[in-house]
């Protein structure tokens, strides 16, 4: 007689995999040692904003075009980067 699909699986030594929960995976990584955790932690966070959002794009596109055009035209000045660099390592403490 057929089993159903689990115990045919189980017979042949595979158990299908079933998907994680979030708050599964959230256990999981909690067992993980600190190091690994933060590699985790840090992979989660590049594969997020690594994915192109146009609207952002488009928005960032549209705001570099109007401080180019805005330097370009005169109307703001640009601060040397030594200068800007100077001021942050008096405002940090360096």
């Amino acid at each position: 007689m057929q089993g159903n699909g689990l115990a045919g699986s189980a017979a042949s030594g595979t158990v299908p995999a079933m998907p994680m929960t979030p708050e599964q995976i959230g256990a999981e990584a909690c067992q993980l040692p600190t190091e690994q955790m933060n590699e985790l932690v840090d992979q989660l966070l590049a594969e997020c904003f690594a994915r192109p959002d146009p609207e952002i794009d488009d928005a960032w596109r549209t705001e570099t075009r109007r401080r180019v055009a805005e330097i370009q035209s005169g109307k703001v000045v640009g601060i040397p980067g030594e200068e800007v660099m100077s001021e942050v390592r008096k405002i940090i403490g360096l």
